[in-house]
């Protein structure tokens, strides 16, 4: 008789693997869960994100007087992922099958476990173009109460009452290197064990390697993650329509997010599709106290501030902040640098810059109804306020000729010259005087305050840029931000991982990052934001059912 460590091996202690881990230890398989990170990096990169979640006709959004459907959301997806290839099959249905458990299952699944929500939606990935295309329609931007440790906690909670019950063991520091068959089945993980690591979460832990293992079960699901955190394979990967990668990039992810497993799989017989489909942001800044390497972080921004290319041009219509993040992308790769700077006050900054991650929202992170409403009354709230203060990117000043001499110095290079710069501000400010323009990005600004949810906490009223009442004047340089890999491992709606052939490789499951968030790339070219965490949750549900059912 066949002797197995255990019913399933699951790769990868993200949010992903402990979906699927949780949804097995229901179904009672045993699970080993591997992962080559210290135990105290459990919930991957789900702990440092916001919480953002993708939800059709919810009761906030019904609150909020938000008309939404599953016809519109559907819309909105298939005009941003801009299906147009032969392997995009998988991921087209996932796509439908995704919005079908956003517009359904998605929010009462996770009320049932105790995750609550902010009641307020927001509009992120706006779009600006025709009703065909990219963008959101609407607010469908849910943000988690307690952030992304809150959206990890009830699965985090349900694997370790399964490793109470002797279902789940935890394998952390272990390494695989390689995945090998049985009689035409992958049932065997090899890999490295690593030496024990005392390393803050997210900061680099020893790659020292102390022996090695090999572990067998029925089956495997790899849930991995992404590239994000390996430069090299994100500009090996840099996909060509968008030019050559940038010289300079920071990162969203810690370096543990290398992609290994990906290639790993792949050499086992696994179909990769879509890898050079990507999605990197535009806002990065330095984090002023980072814990990974290039340690980036992402404004998430309201629409009022103005987006200048590195010589002071502005960005074309619909670039504005917030509307069309590989849009963007790809106009500041054509324009030879990669870096611009957005341009804004005092008034602005307070009311539109959030900041992306568990770690800068500690408010909403720590589930503090009082915390929330004291930044709510700050000038300034006190995360953003410390990167003016300490960010090497930001530069405020009382005057614009000050202030583009700093964002000279910013960047060792006299690209800017001040004549450029007050032209566009003032072109721009001359649009504010009256409730008539040409000016889309004033229309923009006057629409979202038509929205409750906006005019409440993410806009500010229109005014000049240049009033001394909003000042002092800002200036902020954005880099491009590693973040998501959109491409993945094949899978079908059951998250078995496919050959090149079309055919299941069999005891192999993925979900995830790992597996584009379902399919093998569920968002197309672009995404419509608060679908990574959602995608995560989705196909991890699926893979940890799917594989409980073929165990015996």
């Amino acid at each position: 008789m066949t002797t197995y460590d255990a019913d399933v091996i699951v790769i990868g202690a993200g949010l992903a693997g402990l979906v699927a881990t949780a949804e097995l230890v229901d179904a009672g398989r045993k699970v080993i869960l591997l992962d080559q990170e210290p135990e105290q990096s459990v919930g991957g990169q789900a702990h440092w994100s916001f919480g953002g979640l993708f939800f059709v006709d919810s009761p906030e959004q019904r609150r909020m007087r938000i008309r939404d459907s599953r016809e519109l959301a559907l819309q909105d997806w298939a005009g941003t992922a801009g299906f147009d290839r032969p392997e995009d099959a998988w991921p087209r249905r996932w796509a439908e099958a995704y919005v079908d458990f956003a517009a359904g299952e998605k929010r009462p699944w996770l009320h049932s476990q105790g995750v609550r929500f902010f009641p307020v939606v927001g509009w992120a990935e706006r779009g600006g173009y025709d009703a065909n295309g990219h963008g959101n329609s609407v607010p469908r931007f849910h943000i988690t109460w307690g952030t992304g440790p809150g959206l990890v906690a009830p699965f985090e909670r349900r694997v370790r009452a399964g490793a109470a019950r002797g279902l789940v063991e935890f394998r952390f520091r272990h390494r695989v290197t390689g995945l090998d068959t049985t009689g035409g089945v992958v049932d065997t993980v090899t890999g490295e064990v690593l030496a024990p690591s005392d390393a803050v979460r997210g900061a680099a832990s020893s790659r020292e390697v102390t022996g090695a293992f090999s572990l067998r079960a029925q089956a495997v699901i790899v849930t991995s993650g992404g590239i994000g955190g390996n430069h090299d394979l994100v500009r090996a990967q840099w996909p060509a329509r968008l030019g050559t990668p940038p010289e300079r990039l920071l990162s969203g992810v810690p370096a543990h997010v290398d992609g290994l497993m990906l290639g790993i799989t792949e050499r086992a017989g696994a179909s990769h599709i879509n890898k050079d489909r990507m999605w990197h942001y535009t806002e990065g800044i330095e984090n002023w106290d980072p814990i990974w390497a290039r340690h980036g972080i992402r404004i998430l921004p309201g629409p009022s501030s103005l987006w200048l290319d590195a010589t002071g041009k502005r960005l074309p219509v619909p670039l504005f902040p917030g509307f069309d993040t590989l849009g963007t992308l790809d106009h500041i790769m054509k324009t030879g640098h990669d870096h611009t700077w957005f341009v804004l006050n005092q008034r602005i900054i307070g009311k539109e810059f959030g900041l992306s991650g568990s770690e800068q929202n500690p408010d909403l992170t720590g589930k503090s109804v009082r915390d929330v409403i004291d930044r709510a009354r700050q000038a300034v709230p006190g995360p953003v306020k410390a990167f003016m203060d300490r960010g090497a990117d930001f530069v405020v000043e009382r005057d614009l000729a000050a202030l583009v001499r700093g964002m000279n110095a910013v960047t060792k290079e006299n690209l800017l010259d001040e004549a450029t710069v007050r032209r566009e501000v003032v072109a721009r400010d001359r649009e504010i005087a009256n409730p008539f323009t040409k000016d889309l990005q004033v229309t923009a600004i006057h629409g979202a305050r038509k929205y409750l949810g906006d005019k409440l906490i993410r806009t500010a009223a229109p005014h000049r840029i240049l009033d001394p009442k909003a000042g002092p004047l800002i200036a902020v340089r954005l880099s491009i931000l590693t973040r998501k890999s959109l491409g993945g491992l094949e899978t079908d709606l059951s998250s078995r991982v496919l050959t090149p052939a079309g055919e299941p490789l069999p005891g192999v499951y993925a979900a995830g990052e790992a597996a584009g968030f379902g399919g093998g790339g569920v968002h197309g070219y672009r995404a419509l934001e608060g679908t990574f965490l959602g995608g995560c949750i989705f196909s991890g549900r699926a893979a940890g059912r799917a594989a409980a059912r073929a165990v015996s």
